[in-house]
């Protein structure tokens, strides 16, 4: 072999060794020589909440699956530690307080401090900013979660003056249950129906129609109730999660500054306080479906944050021998919440704010922070 092939057989392997460190720079202590660039601001964000969901909740239902779970698209993943301030096991008002403020706060608190001040909320801080903001729920509207985003009260059992909150917020999109605690009110008779539609909503619920057949129009805020009290779980018909969450991101999206939408999938969390491993199955494979409709929407866009968390662990869930991908066989330590530390996925812009592990109240700091705020 002559000098002149030898030496750039020389220079291709010093080449490639090069190339090695810049992009496989774990293996080296020196940072990575190629320039980094801060991910863009999010001109919305989504954040939804399988409230009870565990890690080994979404494998119960991923392995029940013939196709992916859409949770397997994300690449950016981390875990938060749920605490509340009173509690190493937190409820969900503690934990939804803990994203929507940033705080860390009592069990049953709905968006105030430790010490029962207001905080102001990431859903609020939105609407300051010029932002549209939505809620989606599969519980009562009022219930813990979707109210920690729009309302301040002491305890989360106040679900008459959670209700309230819905007048001042002027929140641009709302559907969930709990019609009962806005036109058939035991602490007044005020008709919080009545009045949200003299305030320009377009108001309509389950009795009335289904809300596929619906066409609410962009420039005027809607909301539609799913059932008077508690809507029932998707194996026994509720099937709106999807159809509500999409026809929301549409309606939001119209809005040229940005938006803001919490969703969540309630009623996971339920199915582990009934220790019913068919119940959590069913409403996580309807969550990951709409995880994937989001994703799909996100990706086209551009411009979107996603994040995917849960308030907290509720079952204490263990998936055990026997079990198939045709049925899951399972166990259940307890028909309450557990302190296990709860999985964080995201996608698109400062989704890599997310990686690692950190306190649950750094999930507001970092959409906040995505915002550009």
């Amino acid at each position: 072999m002559n000098t002149k092939l030898l030496k750039l057989l020389l220079i291709a392997l010093i080449a490639g060794s090069c190339n090695v460190n810049v992009h496989e720079n774990s293996y080296s202590n020196q940072p990575p020589k190629a320039t980094y660039k801060e991910p863009k601001k999010a001109k919305n964000v989504i954040l939804l909440i399988g409230d009870g969901m565990g890690v080994t909740h979404i494998t119960s239902g991923m392995y029940l699956q013939d196709d992916p779970y859409n949770l397997e698209r994300f690449r950016v993943i981390g875990l938060h530690k749920n605490h509340a301030s009173d509690d190493l096991i937190t409820d969900s008002a503690a934990g939804a307080t803990a994203f929507s403020a940033g705080v860390k706060t009592y069990n049953g608190a709905i968006g105030v401090n430790s010490d029962g001040a207001s905080v102001p909320t990431i859903l609020e801080e939105a609407k300051k900013n010029g932002l549209a903001t939505g809620l989606v729920a599969t519980s009562e509207i009022t219930h813990a979660t979707p109210a920690s985003f729009i309302a301040h009260v002491e305890s989360r059992r106040e679900y008459e003056e959670i209700a309230l909150s819905f007048l001042d917020s002027d929140v641009d999109f709302f559907v969930g249950g709990g019609k009962k605690y806005f036109d058939r009110r035991e602490s007044d008779s005020r008709n919080l129906v009545q009045e949200l539609e003299e305030k320009g909503y377009m108001i309509s619920d389950y009795s009335q129609n289904n809300i596929n057949d619906l066409e609410p129009s962009a420039n005027q805020n809607f909301g539609f109730f799913t059932a008077d009290d508690k809507p029932v779980p998707f194996m026994m018909g509720r099937d709106y999660l999807t159809a509500a969450s999409m026809m929301g991101i549409e309606l939001l999206n119209a809005d040229e500054t940005g938006f803001f939408m919490m969703i969540e999938g309630s009623q996971i969390d339920w199915g582990g306080h009934a220790n019913n491993i068919d119940y959590v199955t069913s409403e996580m494979n309807e969550f990951d479906a709409l995880i994937g409709k989001v994703l799909d929407f996100a990706e086209a866009d551009g411009q979107t944050l996603v994040i995917v968390t849960a308030d907290h662990e509720c079952g204490g869930l263990t998936l055990v021998p026997g079990s198939t991908r045709q049925k899951m066989e399972a166990n259940f330590s307890t028909d309450k919440h557990t302190l296990s530390l709860i999985p964080v996925f995201a996608y698109g812009p400062g989704a890599t704010l997310f990686g690692g592990i950190y306190d649950n109240t750094s999930i507001y700091h970092k959409m906040r922070q995505a915002y550009g705020w």
